[in-house]
């Protein structure tokens, strides 16, 4: 391999270029370990790195797999998404009617802590797992409030809240209007 296409190949890793993501693959002469492009771990020395097209390849040359990255994993599996198929995951069960009622809960169905969660949610969507829990609610109650014949105290059920009190707050705090008033605007 010339030194230009390893300058490039280096970038990929530098950079953490997803496009090469599942076809690129690199051992570090240091430590034994092989990666993927994006691997989180903190980058080696260009000399310490030699470059696979596979992960098999990698292998066969007696470097282990990373435990970051698990670029032994199948592409597309959770494992190969990493903290993204976790998110994906927590978010599935917040919009679940009858879904985790805390981050303690929501945290032990995932099987991370919930100080771990936050962080995640945080890098990932810029906000809390309850943030995303209340938009959730109050996005089933504004579909709901289009209904002239439905109550606002069912429609705060049914989006979730245990009484039309805390209803009111959330939707006041989120639209600076009471839900009747939002309804009255929007006949």
């Amino acid at each position: 391999m010339n030194t230009q296409s390893k300058h490039i190949l280096y970038e990929a890793l530098v950079n953490r270029d997803k496009r090469y993501d599942g076809q690129l693959f690199f051992g570090v002469t240091s430590t034994g370990i092989y990666c993927r492009p994006i691997c989180p771990a903190p980058k080696p020395k260009p000399e310490n790195v030699l470059y696979f097209s596979d992960s098999d390849t990698a292998l066969m040359a007696g470097f282990r797999a990373c435990k970051r990255c698990r670029p032994e994993s199948r592409p597309g599996s959770p494992a190969w998404e990493g903290t993204g198929a976790t998110i994906s995951r927590a978010l599935r069960l917040l919009a679940e009617r009858d879904g985790p009622s805390s981050l303690a809960a929501l945290s032990d169905k995932l099987g991370i802590t919930d100080r771990h969660l936050r962080r995640l949610f945080q890098s990932h969507l810029g906000k809390s797992p309850m943030e995303v829990k209340m938009e959730n609610r109050l996005g089933i109650a504004l579909s709901l409030l289009s209904d002239h014949e439905t109550t606002i105290a069912d429609i705060a059920f049914v989006a979730g809240f245990q009484s039309v009190r805390r209803f009111n707050d959330a939707f006041k705090s989120a639209y600076q209007m009471s839900p009747s008033d939002w309804r009255k605007q929007h006949e």
